[in-house]
């Protein structure tokens, strides 16, 4: 087979020589330059990449990655997109192969988007962003899509032990990302996915009133069907009405997120927060021990990784402090510590419980 990585790229030097040590094993590597300022384009020219530049005005994720997936030459059996600030685990080319095998045209791999203070996986879900040379394109303005040009459905496989991982720039900007955001669902007024990230986005500037609105579009939408998504954005909603001290709409859009994917992690969590933050102990144990209860951790990109570390551990913990089970406190406080990577408040939370307990047991 024939593999190529193809990628576009914007002042990106402290990246370059990283991306292209991880994708040595590709038969060819295609980079569109979308305009850097720094050495990006001369340091991918020397490690060996096959480099243009073309300038987007306005820019648009879509576009630029249709140019440089253009760049791919015509013969290339499999192609796969990153970014320079992702790496792969060594291997994958054999991994992307043998899924090719079975006629898959489109190849779904394990993603970490994030890592914990501890190195831990943060935020981890399946992308799909390696595929057969002809018949796909990208489609919106940002948060892009492989779309076949004909319309059908592609034939995917999930490539088991194949690793991308996002390490970036945490300093870098998503300013631009609200306005393309608002362009797609313009573009776009049906599209679920779009409706919900535009909501999600505008809860993560603060615009609470407009994320509201947005993200109860989304849930008016004939195609918003994916539950995972519909509790995600119900979640959203009861975080911006709690913020804005609305405690009574903020329970009521939690409990909907539980109705709506009970199956999930997320929405328990969230429940055994709020109940916590109004002091409802009881309620708090409920919702924390049934996010508990749910061991299978979902592989799309709703799951939040707090939901599977500490957070169910120290509401228990809080929770049973309050009910007066020190026993059970610590113990989850425990866990909790253990799973927080170092967190303070984890610290200065099990050092309290533990000392209560134990005066406790001195008492007896």
């Amino acid at each position: 087979m024939k593999v190529c990585v193809y990628a576009i790229a914007k002042n990106e030097e402290k990246f370059v020589r990283r991306w292209l040590d991880s994708m040595r094993e590709a038969d060819g590597i295609y980079v569109l330059d979308t305009g850097s300022s720094d050495d990006t384009v001369r340091l991918l020219k020397e490690g060996g990449a096959h480099v243009k530049t073309e300038i987007f005005s306005p820019f648009r994720f879509d576009l630029a990655r249709n140019a440089s997936l253009n760049m791919v030459p015509e013969d290339a059996t499999l192609c796969v997109c990153t970014d320079l600030d992702e790496v792969f685990a060594p291997g994958w080319r054999k991994g992307l192969e043998e899924a090719a095998k079975t006629g898959a045209e489109q190849i779904y791999y394990r993603y970490t988007w994030n890592f914990n203070p501890d190195g831990s996986e943060g935020h981890v879900f399946w992308i799909g962003n390696a595929h057969i040379r002809s018949g796909f394109e990208w489609r919106h303005p940002v948060h892009e899509v492989l779309y076949t040009q004909d319309g059908h459905e592609s034939k995917t496989i999930y490539a088991g032990g194949v690793w991308l991982k996002h390490l970036a720039d945490p300093t870098k900007s998503r300013a631009q990302y609200l306005p393309l955001l608002e362009l797609s669902v313009r573009e776009h007024p049906e599209n679920d996915r779009n409706s919900h990230y535009l909501g999600r986005e505008y809860y993560f500037h603060g615009r609470y009133d407009d994320a509201i609105r947005e993200l109860k579009r989304h849930l008016s939408l004939p195609q918003s069907v994916w539950r995972d998504e519909r509790a995600a954005s119900m979640r959203y909603i009861s975080r911006c009405f709690l913020i804005k001290g609305d405690m009574s709409e903020g329970e009521s859009w939690i409990l909907r997120a539980v109705a709506e994917a009970p199956y999930l992690r997320e929405p328990w969590v969230d429940a055994a927060k709020y109940y916590i933050k109004v002091k409802r102990w009881t309620g708090a144990v409920f919702c924390a021990e049934r996010a508990l209860e749910i061991k299978e951790r979902s592989m799309s990109y709703i799951n939040e990784p707090e939901a599977w570390g500490y957070a169910p551990y120290d509401c228990l913990a809080v929770a049973l402090y309050y009910l007066g089970d020190l026993k059970g406190s610590l113990e989850n406080a425990e866990r909790a510590a253990e799973a927080g990577g170092g967190i303070d408040r984890l610290r200065d939370n099990l050092a309290l419980i533990k000392a209560a307990y134990e005066a406790a047991q001195k008492e007896k």
